[in-house]
């Protein structure tokens, strides 16, 4: 890779997490004060960065670019209402997560009304084996991508919950198939739980997926089972509306 662009790329995903003076870009990039401030004015000129209380700051170009890219995936631009219909009435965090390539990411995201935020936010991706939406579409994906994204990788303990072991993963697998739900009970992030559902193509493949979440202070599993009628009928309807038939 260009050497130029690999130092922006740097300084993108450093300005991104948040505002840096220019002496810690320059010491991120290992670079004199002089070379890092010729890379921030050439991505000023291009709307990639902004000076920001006497630092630098991400760009609006940029911001605009990753919201454009972010409608372009058509799954969301269909589910956001049935998505935000869902949160008013459970008052829960709604996630609408989609597997891009390899990565499952959170493409959209309705807060939760009066609660303390999730860590979750849109643009992150969330572990395919200890998260709802991830555990959702690997249940209904083909095999190939099971053992590709599984078991061709070490499974990270993100808690004691966590499923580690590839047999007990496919047998929760099994069972979130059969059911036509997947759980996720601390299994991410401690003392958070949710329910997630399939969102399928018109084809019937199912690369996204839905969850309601909440911390379990807030609500328990149970209470989130609960809810299961409306998140599944909000998933068929947003597959419905993708051309999906269940005949």
């Amino acid at each position: 890779m260009s050497e130029g662009v690999d130092r922006a790329m740097r300084v993108l995903e450093l300005l991104a997490r948040e505002p840096a003076q220019l002496g810690a870009v320059a010491a991120d990039l290992g670079v004199h004060k002089s070379t890092a401030l010729r890379l921030l004015q050439t991505l000023e000129s291009g709307g990639f960065a902004r000076r920001s209380d006497g630092g630098w700051a991400i760009g609006l170009r940029l911001i605009d670019l990753a919201q454009q890219a972010l409608d372009s995936l058509d799954v969301r631009a269909v589910a956001h209402p049935h998505l935000a219909a869902l949160g008013r009435e459970c008052g829960h965090t709604v996630h609408l997560a989609q597997l891009v390539d390899d990565d499952l990411v959170y493409v959209d995201k309705i807060e939760a009304r009066g609660q303390v935020r999730m860590y979750s936010r849109i643009g992150r991706t969330a572990p395919l084996h200890a998260s709802g939406v991830g555990k959702v579409v690997l249940a209904y994906g083909p095999e190939s991508r099971l053992t590709r994204l599984v078991e061709g990788a070490e499974l990270r303990a993100y808690t004691p919950a966590t499923i580690c072991d590839p047999a007990a993963l496919r047998a929760e697998l099994a069972t979130v198939a059969k059911q036509g739900w997947a759980a996720d009970d601390g299994e991410f992030e401690a003392l958070v739980t949710c329910v997630a559902a399939p969102v399928r193509q018109a084809g019937g493949s199912v690369t996204a997926a839905v969850s309601v979440t909440a911390p379990t202070v807030v609500a328990t599993l149970a209470d989130l089972r609960r809810l299961l009628p409306r998140l599944l009928a909000t998933t068929q309807q947003i597959s419905r509306d993708l051309g999906w038939s269940a005949q």
